[in-house]
């Protein structure tokens, strides 16, 4: 323990007296950790913007639906009113980070749109316009007309995709015809009001917006709803909120389910884009941990002599050993430091307002049964952070550990001979 100090003096000398050497080494690891941080940034950044534009297309990050709703679509597992106003307490009694911004109330069913033209199956979403107006996806992407308002009675809100199919146009009547929740079959006259475009064909051709209590009268759900839905401040508060909530509302009379169980589709194509990012990250570290290794190894390799003076004059071989392993940490605590400085600021100061791929897409591309946004804003977490520079730690650690064996088996007989 009284020589641990020394040694590290001479770990520092070591590292210090090959400035060249551990620049270049110390550089690469830098490098490394700054493409890291940049890299997972922007990962973050385009998954937070792809969930958030998933549960504003879907029912939020966190829905509440009557058990069997989800596998039978049908208004005989809805929600009460009491059920309903059960949730929006709950909800509501959520503080701080938990907290909603901004909650729902659907009765969804499906049904059919027809007009003197033509017909096509829909899922017909009656909502609330007041809050469904700063929720809903769809609501956000007015090309024509308006979205729906408090006193509106027969109005609807359609995609572009029906209005080229039925031959409608801002003004026109057309029929939606569904199961009440007493079995009979019911039409309701509706006439359009605005159009939207999200730029996924199945949502564009197969969505339809009325007021809640146009639904409720028509298909004679008084009060009640099918989902309850809630948009939070972060996808990474979801799991917590879940907990939180279904203690709370009963989890036998009421189903919560968060949103990866709500779109599987959005949960696997996030899953597969992380473990590209795996494969990349994985190469990065091997590329890192060689350049490491080829350093302090070729430290030893050219210091033989120099360790078997130290041998003579005391050290022990394990203490030679640790002199090694201490120059690969402390290469790879300077890296660090300055690789944390240096992807921070490389993704603030360049791309704070995010990177444009406008440029590489012919198109609108969807993922996940969403459309994706060509420009991606990255964001930083803290946990990223610490495990990036652990990651790279790590990868320093295991690197130096032969080399430090390698000069526990120096010979000093061998070592001090003149060539």
């Amino acid at each position: 323990m009284m020589r641990t100090p020394t040694l590290f003096r001479l770990a520092a000398r070591g590292v210090l007296r090959e400035a060249r050497r551990s620049l270049l080494t110390a550089s690469a690891m830098a490098l490394g950790l700054a493409l890291l941080m940049f890299t997972r940034s922007l990962a973050d950044g385009g998954h937070e913007d792809w969930i958030n534009v998933g549960v504003r297309m879907g029912s939020g990050h966190v829905l509440f639906q009557a058990p069997g709703y989800r596998e039978s679509r049908s208004l005989d597992d809805r929600l009460s009113g009491k059920q309903v106003g059960a949730v929006l307490a709950t909800l509501g009694a959520l503080e701080g980070p938990l907290a909603p911004l901004a909650t729902t109330i659907r009765l969804s069913t499906n049904g059919l749109a027809s007009s003197a033209s033509s017909a096509l199956p829909v899922v017909i979403a009656g909502v609330n316009p007041e809050t469904e107006a700063s929720f809903s996806h769809a609501a956000e992407r007015i090309i024509r007309g308006r979205y729906l308002e408090r006193d509106d009675r027969l109005a609807a809100y359609v995609g572009t995709g029906l209005v080229e199919r039925l031959g409608l146009s801002l003004g026109s009547r057309f029929v939606l015809t569904a199961q009440s929740t007493d079995g009979e079959i019911q039409g309701q006259l509706v006439r359009v009001v605005g159009v939207f475009r999200t730029g996924l064909p199945e949502v564009d051709e197969g969505v339809v917006h009325i007021p809640i209590s146009t639904a409720r009268s028509w298909l004679g759900a008084a009060e009640a709803a099918t989902t309850v839905g809630a948009i939070l401040p972060a996808s990474g508060v979801v799991s917590e909120v879940v907990e939180v909530v279904r203690s709370d509302v009963g989890a036998d009379d009421i189903r919560v389910l968060s949103w990866r169980e709500a779109y599987p589709e959005l949960d696997t194509a996030l899953r597969i884009d992380d473990y590209g990012d795996y494969v990349f990250l994985g190469i990065l570290f091997v590329i890192v941990a060689l350049a490491v290794l080829n350093t302090v190894l070729m430290a030893v390799l050219h210091r033989k002599r120099e360790f078997g003076v130290l041998q003579a004059l005391g050290l022990t071989p394990a203490e030679t050993g640790l002199v090694v392993f201490a120059e690969g940490l402390l290469l790879t605590a300077l890296a660090g430091v300055v690789g944390m400085i240096a992807g921070a600021t490389l993704t603030w100061v360049f791309f704070r307002n995010g990177l444009d791929f406008s440029a590489f897409m012919t198109e609108k591309m969807t993922f996940g049964g969403i459309v994706i946004d060509p420009v991606i804003v990255p964001e930083f977490r803290m946990v990223q952070v610490l495990q990036s520079f652990f990651s790279i730690a790590v990868v320093g650690i295991i690197a130096s550990i032969y080399p430090a064996y390698h000069a526990t088996r120096i010979d000093v007989g061998e070592a001090l001979k003149f060539e």
